[in-house]
């Protein structure tokens, strides 16, 4: 599939007539800004918890005998388990939604309700259990938003939009990121925290759905509802569909070298460095590589799509990011990290929105879009769960933080290189 470089610019406020024919009409800049607004909210849901209040309340709720760090551990990973699962699921639901109000829409609002509605059972724990059980409902509810977010892109962006489409939803999710851990910083409590991050959350979904461009499925189009096929569904054959399963691969390859990179980052300073004040240093490094990452990735996204390729743009981001991780095994100083830092933000940036717009490119069918998007995510969130279980043991036993940057750049590039393996994308 060759991204076509040139798309008609004289009907961007029409929703195309079909739900499941491949868009050719550009979206207007309105649409794209309340699609990122809407993924915005997702983000600020997520990490006003994980970057602030989860940590603050695992201190103040951990029972005798456990540590605030054990308590955090547990509830954040079982929320993980999940995400996991919920990202998909929710995808394939969307995908067979009849609604006058389309697909995607009743999922978005009922996935920030769902959220709000977790975020307040947070608010008002009072013992470790109820934390647990707080957190899965806002992973649960927020992974339906995400998933309806995600596939409201190809559901209604051509493929030569895709990049900068790609590239905006990248800058809403760095922003969400960073209002999230503001707003739960600035509230003036962990109850006030949650209740700020909440009202967001519901807030910023209302211009997308005030728009009422999700074109609804008719009941003709719906897919077939049976429980052996819905799950059958989910297993993509990589040989039947070899571009979804290179793609998945590279992105999966890429975010686990990444994750690899930063698990230990404020290790490595304390230990290895010996920074007098290491958490300021992971801030200073996160805020450069956080500006660096959304200074790219709009444009990385908008130049693929001028272009007409994407697959240049995902491999030299890819190798970028190795080199600087493998830069960390080799140049252990604070100014080899700020280096790596921005090289790792950079490469980061691009790789975000172009190959985003790379897996809309190859999804297998336009009926399961929703589903197909879930599954990909999984190569986002698995890294997270399998970079503990890989960076542990390398760095206790087999060779410490060399090897482990040696391995998380080997990975990465691995991930970049795969990229060539596939086809049907420029």
């Amino acid at each position: 599939m060759t991204v076509p470089r040139h798309v008609d610019d004289g009907a961007d406020e029409a929703a195309p007539p079909d739900p499941l024919a491949e868009p050719t009409v550009r979206v207007a800049p309105r649409w794209t800004a309340a699609l990122s607004l809407a993924n915005a909210s997702v983000w600020v849901g997520w990490y006003g918890p994980i970057q602030v209040l989860l940590a603050l309340q695992a201190d103040e709720l951990a029972p005798h005998g456990w540590s605030k760090e054990s308590v955090l551990a547990w509830v954040t990973g079982v929320g993980a388990a999940v995400s996991l699962v919920a990202n998909p699921v929710f995808g394939a639901l969307s995908d067979r939604t009849v609604s006058r109000y389309g697909r995607r829409t009743p999922w978005i609002v009922a996935g920030v309700l769902g959220g709000a509605a977790g975020l307040g059972v947070l608010a008002a724990a009072d013992r470790v259990a109820v934390m647990v059980l707080g957190w899965c409902l806002v992973q649960l509810a927020l992974n339906a938003t995400f998933a309806a977010v995600v596939a409201a892109v190809p559901d209604r962006v051509p493929t030569g939009q895709r990049g900068e489409v790609g590239g905006w939803l990248g800058v809403s999710q760095t922003l969400g990121i960073v209002l999230g851990t503001g707003l739960a910083m600035a509230a003036g409590g962990i109850a006030l925290g949650y209740a700020a991050c909440a009202l967001f959350t519901v807030l910023a979904v209302v211009p997308y759905v005030l728009l009422r461009q999700d074109t609804p499925l008719p009941v003709s189009l719906r897919p077939p509802l049976g429980w052996r096929e819905f799950t059958r569904g989910f297993w993509i054959s990589p040989r039947s569909n070899p571009d979804f399963g290179w793609a998945w691969l590279t992105r999966f390859l890429v975010n686990l070298g990444n994750s690899l990179a930063l698990l230990y980052l404020l290790y490595f300073l304390r230990d290895v460095l010996h920074a007098e004040d290491p958490e300021n240093g992971v801030l200073l490094l996160t805020a450069l590589y956080s500006a660096l990452l959304l200074a790219t990735v709009l444009v990385g996204g908008v130049w693929s799509d001028r272009v007409g390729r994407r697959k240049p743009f995902v491999l030299w981001a890819g190798v970028l990011m190795a080199g600087a991780t493998g830069m960390m095994a080799f140049w252990q100083t604070w100014t080899g990290v700020l280096v790596a830092a921005a090289l790792l933000g950079i490469g980061f940036g691009v790789f975000t929105s172009v190959d985003f717009a790379l897996m809309a490119d190859v999804l297998p069918a336009a009926a399961s879009r929703g589903k197909d998007l879930g599954v990909i995510n999984i190569a986002n969130s698995l890294p997270q769960v399998a970079a503990p279980v890989l960076a542990a043991p390398i760095v206790t036993h087999l060779g410490g933080y060399p090897v482990l940057y040696v391995t998380a750049a080997l990975v990465g590039l691995a991930g970049a290189v795969l990229v060539r393996r596939i086809r049907g994308v420029d």
